[in-house]
Parts: structure tokens; sequence; C-alpha cells
């Protein structure tokens, strides 16, 4: 299995060659350029254990306000989608049941990533697809900041969806492996 360091080079090198030079999230380029992003990976397969990881995070957030955002990798669960969707349930509930809500925002990757409205071999999927599956926790404040400055926020997801259908199933599958190779 590949080293904590390998696994955190190819998201970097994922979210430089997808979320950003996609622009898939118009936001994430000055996040990295600051350096206010944090990538921890965890190995377990045991979803307590991964869960503990989560909340860990959260508290890694509210004890460093200097990171923005945080990248949670898991390397070894969480391959099926399913089992991924329910684990993140799981933690959206614990940012309920912790006072969170608000505070922090979860966007969820997974290299088998379906959006419920996608049909098969949908390109679309693929502005969600990783190469790990992560949990992204985000700063509700910075999200609130970061959108007041961009004309209709609320258009980038149907933006993101055209833009990979447009590129195509092919591409967007290449550019995702490529990152892995990286």
């Amino acid at each position: 299995m590949s080293s904590s360091q390998q696994i955190i080079d190819q998201t970097i090198t994922w979210i430089h060659k997808v979320v950003v030079g996609c622009n898939f999230c118009p936001f994430a380029a000055r996040t990295l350029q600051q350096h206010q992003v944090h990538y921890q990976v965890e190995s377990s397969t045991n979803i307590s254990i991964c869960l503990d990881a989560f909340l860990k995070e959260i508290s890694r957030l509210d004890k460093e306000p200097h990171i923005e955002t945080s990248f949670l990798i898991f390397s070894n669960a969480f391959q099926q989608f399913d089992e991924y969707l329910d684990m993140t349930s799981q933690a959206e509930d614990l940012l309920e049941e912790r006072g969170y809500v608000g505070i922090y925002q979860l966007a969820s990757f997974h290299p088998m990533y379906r959006f419920a409205s996608s049909v098969k071999n949908d390109a679309a999927d693929y502005t969600n697809r990783s190469i790990y599956p992560m949990l992204h926790i985000l700063r509700e404040s910075s999200i609130d900041k970061a959108i007041k400055h961009y004309e209709k926020p609320e258009n980038i997801p149907e933006r993101n969806v055209n833009f990979a259908r447009k590129k195509g199933l092919t591409f967007m599958k290449l550019l995702r492996d490529s990152c892995i190779n990286s």
C-alpha cells in the first residue's frame, strides 16, 4: 500500500489537475496558494476509527484557524460507494450532534462517485470522482466570503456538469487516473 505522503502527493496532484485545472471549484486555487489546506490520511478500515479521525479534523480546524480546509483521505476504507455514503451520512450526523452545522460543511469525493440523477458512465460524475475516498471539510464562513465575489455561484454545479460532459468520459477518466501515476 502507498505511504501516507505518497497518498497526499497524489491527492494534491488531483486537486491541481482536476479540481483547479477544470475549475470545478473556482475558490480552491487561492486556498492552495496560501497553504491553508491540511491533508490527513486514515488507513484504518474500521468505521468508528474513521469517524474519530473525522472528529479529530474538526478539532484541528477549531484549534488552527489558519487552516481553511481539510481533506481526510481514506486509503483503505470505503472502497464500495454505498459504504462510503453511509459513512458520509454518519459524519453529517456528527456535525449536527456536535453543534457544527453552519460552521463546517462537507464535500464528498470517491473514486466511484455517482450522482443520484446521473446515468451509467456519465462524465459528470467525475466532478466528484477522486483517486481515494475522502471527506473535504470546509469552513462555512470561508465559503460565504468566497461566493460574495463570484457571480451566480448557484450555477457552479451545472457549469461543472456541462464541462465534464463536453470533455467526455474518456478525457475525464484519463485526467483523474493520471493523478495516481504522477
